[in-house]
């Protein structure tokens, strides 16, 4: 082992989700809540105006219906906001929201 601690991304995922509304304010600000879904501007491009990007905040299910780019959780969605590996962006969010038990 190198001494790095693993991480367990499901268990970061499903703990993540009771704030996914707050850490998707946080990763794409500007937006809004309609229905289950956050509406905002892709914070990766330069979107003119929210629409195409959008991230349910009950399931975490993300996508950017312009580029094609999605993903199944809120640790998938962090990777891809702040271009990290789903490892350390596990670890970051496990971090950030002090989840316990995200380390295996």
């Amino acid at each position: 082992m190198n001494g790095a601690a693993r991480v367990d991304i499901p268990t970061v995922a499903r703990a993540a989700l009771p704030h996914a509304r707050a850490l998707a304010e946080r990763w794409a600000p500007g937006g809004r809540v309609r229905g289950a879904e956050y509406v905002a501007r892709n914070p990766t491009r330069s979107d003119s105006r929210p629409g195409s990007f959008k991230v349910n905040i009950t399931t975490g299910r993300w996508a950017d219906f312009a580029t094609g780019d999605r993903g199944g959780d809120l640790v998938s969605l962090a990777a891809y906001v702040h271009r990290l590996s789903q490892v350390e962006a596990a670890r970051r969010i496990a971090a950030m929201l002090n989840i316990p038990g995200a380390s295996s």
